[in-house]
């Protein structure tokens, strides 16, 4: 850290600074004035330079969302934060600060080239998302453990490291660690490694590389294992039926069952539980293998969709292209027999007719887009009518399903009640050969108690079927609403859009007449 930013108040980075270093770092011709009279809109700048300005504290960068380079060094910054929004960030310069542990950098998934060089660093971690990390900077810091380069192995994109002036540069075949463990490095310290170098290296550390490797491939094993369950599990998510495929529901009916977990140790209980779980996981599984066929018909529904709007525009547009260049022929050649033309009265008949083609071009170009408006309105309210039907269906049937749930748990729940009441008769009459756990004898005070417990146990049941079959279809039917919501939405905007862009060209080649009008004919 310099002397000079030690005597220095801490300052704060607040919009004055901002707009100030924007202002400096821009254009300072015409075209800066006019910017800085208009205002400086900080999403469009790319680069920004706030070296030297004793910044305590990274804040208020969230405007700046296309910013691509920020120099931020030899100032008496403390900790890495602020830098969320800045996603398209490629060059971060934190340099000559104070900043004791990396973080706050995981949304910088587009940054290529980070300098920490001269701060207090002891631990390389948590630049897992810099996927695109090619020169890391991390010199002069306080870096200790050479176990922190094998962290950096994961970055297959890194090809310059500065690891200079930390602990770890003074330990015995530092070099020749690295290049091992990093065999993909071009630069190390500013300085290229060379070809025997690295073979040296390699065959240094052959044995614990080829170790290391192994463990790195089962690892990946692990992980692409786990990715694949997280993409199963998606797909099922999206189709509204995840932990259907199993015991999950019926586990979690008996996850929070205190009274139904004691009752299971009545005589005759663990017969009547061998058959419940079987036929429940059946009807959940049935449940699970429609809705995944049902998600496959509403994917292809809104597909066939999808392409026959894409058809329907794309065929339009090339009509509006068509008319366009069929009118530009005719509109040149009409400009230049205007340009030729020595008659005034001959000229003002010509600019009319001018006039009139764009008139003409305006309504041609107009109604092709009510013709599509039309045409897709159609097409729309047809899918609306589909899908939502659709998503209907596929409810009705859920709930008949859930239905078949219930009526096991309603029998389960008769049965268990029988079991509690002979039992608790025989208890009455001291018939009971069977010896009972003390907290289910504890339920066998009376029939109410007993009738309670039993009742509670279905309550809490039923209350997990109830639950989960009102989730889905929640789920469901604002997925529909949301998808119908925003399809005419897109429409709206598209036919916007389209009126615009048919206004301004309209109005472009009004513009251009009437500028020869009142130009080139004057002249």
């Amino acid at each position: 850290m310099n002397r000079l930013c030690d005597l220095m108040e801490p300052r704060v980075m607040d919009d004055d600074m901002l707009k100030l270093a924007v202002g400096e770092q821009g254009p300072q011709e015409e075209a800066g004035q006019l910017a800085k009279q208009e205002g400086i809109v900080f999403k469009d700048v790319l680069s920004l330079q706030l070296d030297f300005r004793n910044i305590l504290r990274i804040d208020n960068l969230w405007q700046f969302e296309n910013l691509r380079k920020l120099q931020l060094d030899n100032n008496i910054i403390e900790k890495i934060e602020g830098l969320e929004n800045l996603t398209h960030l490629v060059w971060l310069d934190l340099s000559f600060n104070n900043i004791e542990t990396i973080e706050g950098l995981d949304t910088l998934v587009n940054l290529e080239d980070l300098s920490l060089f001269n701060n207090r660093i002891s631990k390389i971690d948590s630049l897992d998302a810099l996927v695109k990390l090619q020169v890391l900077s991390l010199g002069n810091n306080q870096i200790d453990n050479m176990m922190n380069i094998i962290y950096l192995r994961r970055f297959k994109c890194l090809r310059t490291l500065s690891l200079s002036g930390n602990p770890i540069s003074e330990a015995e075949g530092y070099k020749m660690f690295i290049c091992a463990y990093l065999p993909d490095l071009v630069y190390l310290d500013f300085r290229r490694i060379d070809d025997h170098t690295a073979k040296l290296a390699e065959a240094k550390h052959q044995y614990s590389i080829d170790e290391l490797k192994h463990q790195e491939n089962l690892m990946q094993v692990q992980l692409e294992d786990e990715q694949a369950r997280q993409e199963e599990l998606e797909k099922h998510k999206t189709a509204f039926v995840e932990h259907l495929n199993g015991s999950f529901l019926f586990d979690s009916m008996y996850a929070e069952d205190s009274e139904g977990n004691k009752l299971s140790y009545l005589p005759g209980v663990s017969e009547l539980l061998e058959a419940y779980p079987d036929k429940f996981v059946i009807i959940c599984v049935n449940i699970f293998e429609y809705g995944l066929k049902q998600q496959e018909k509403r994917k292809a529904e809104l597909d066939t969709f999808s392409e026959c709007v894409h058809e329907a525009i794309q065929e339009n547009q090339e009509q509006g292209k068509h008319k366009i260049a069929q009118f530009e022929e005719k509109h040149l050649s009409s400009l230049s027999a205007i340009r030729e033309e020595l008659e005034l009265p001959n000229i003002e008949k010509k600019i009319l007719e001018c006039s009139a083609d764009i008139s003409e071009l305006f309504n041609e170009l107009m109604m092709l887009e009510m013709q599509l408006v039309e045409q897709l309105e159609e097409t729309i309210n047809m899918f609306e009518r589909n899908i939502v039907d659709m998503v209907g269906l596929f409810i009705k049937n859920v709930r008949s399903l859930m239905a078949q749930c219930r009526d096991l748990e309603n029998h389960h729940h008769e049965k268990l009640l029988e079991i509690s009441i002979s039992t608790l008769e025989k208890i009455v009459k001291g018939d009971l050969d069977e010896d009972l756990p003390d907290d289910l004898r504890a339920l066998f005070v009376d029939k109410d108690t007993i009738v309670n417990a039993v009742g509670a146990s279905h309550d809490i049941h039923l209350l997990k079927i109830d639950n989960r079959e009102g989730e889905l279809v929640t789920r469901i039917d604002s997925w529909c609403t949301h998808l119908v919501d925003k399809i005419h939405k897109d429409e709206i905007m598209r036919n916007r859009k389209r009126v615009k862009e048919i206004n301004q060209y309209i109005d472009h080649m009004q513009s251009e007449l009437d500028n020869l009008e009142y130009g080139d004919i004057l002249d």
